[in-house]
């Protein structure tokens, strides 16, 4: 546990370091604080039905940053190290080389989940002096960091995986890009196209939802927003997410954390730097 824990407070002291990291954290965090105090303009009201709306948006706003965030973290976990010549010297020391990976993906967890506790951290605390704020309001919005975190552990250890299998920096880079789009915005856009080209309703609903469920990006936002009830009619995903218990979405995105874990181990194992 020592050598896990001294490698992830190396990787969070270079992460704290970057100025990247800074400005995604920052940027996170004002896009967040905006949403919220524009949260009840979609439904004319600053009491009823906000909350929903800005749960809805955050969940959104949190589909497409953090796994890129979570991406730009840790695509050079071992194509960094091999290109700036180090990884050589940490394979020489007395560490395992999955005690490496496991340290490098605390490491960058760590490092958003602070950019994650910011952002919401600010959202809830114009939440909390809002009218009508109870303590549903601040359940839902603890949810949606916890459920934050776990899509950032699966983006986290896909980064890793795709550093593992890249040889330079700027091949990971490219690669992680790439994983970013395809699972992101161009599966859903594939789903939509699916379904217009569907004219005799084949698929259905129950289809959509499978469908969804296989991609941790979708099934993240269907929990959060099934959590809300209306939150779902809001952002249109009512029907497609009916009938999906919540923990076959956790399930999804913790099996998808596993998966890529097991995958980044097991191309680092055969690694020869």
């Amino acid at each position: 546990m020592r050598l896990l824990a001294t490698i992830a407070a190396n990787e969070i002291r270079a992460g704290l370091r970057n100025r990247w990291v800074a400005a995604a954290i920052v940027l996170f965090g004002g896009l967040s604080l905006l949403l919220t105090m524009l949260g009840s303009a979609p439904v004319g009201t600053v009491k009823d039905g906000s909350l929903a709306v800005v749960v809805a948006s955050l969940a959104s706003l949190s589909v497409y940053l953090v796994p890129l965030i979570a991406l730009m973290l840790s695509h050079d976990a071992v194509a960094g190290e091999a290109e700036r010549g180090t990884l050589m010297l940490l394979l020489t020391y007395p560490i395992t080389r999955w005690q490496l990976l496991a340290g490098k993906f605390l490491g960058y967890l760590a490092i958003l989940s602070l950019a994650l506790v910011f952002g919401f951290g600010l959202a809830g605390l114009v939440m909390a002096v809002g009218p009508g704020t109870d303590t549903v309001d601040i359940a839902a919005l603890m949810r949606l960091i916890a459920s934050s975190v776990i899509l950032g552990a699966v983006f986290i250890a896909l980064g890793v995986l795709i550093s593992a299998r890249a040889r330079e920096r700027a091949t990971a880079v490219g690669m992680a890009i790439g994983l970013w789009l395809i699972m992101v915005v161009l599966y859903d856009l594939a789903l939509i196209g699916l379904l217009l080209a569907d004219t005799q309703h084949t698929i259905g609903s129950t289809g959509l939802a499978a469908a969804m469920l296989l991609n941790p990006a979708d099934a993240f936002r269907i929990y959060n927003l099934e959590q809300l009830g209306a939150a779902g009619d809001v952002a249109g995903l009512g029907p497609a997410a009916a009938g999906l218990p919540p923990v076959a979405m956790l399930a999804s995105i913790v099996g998808w954390m596993m998966l890529a874990g097991a995958l980044a181990f097991a191309v680092f194992q055969r690694y020869e730097p």
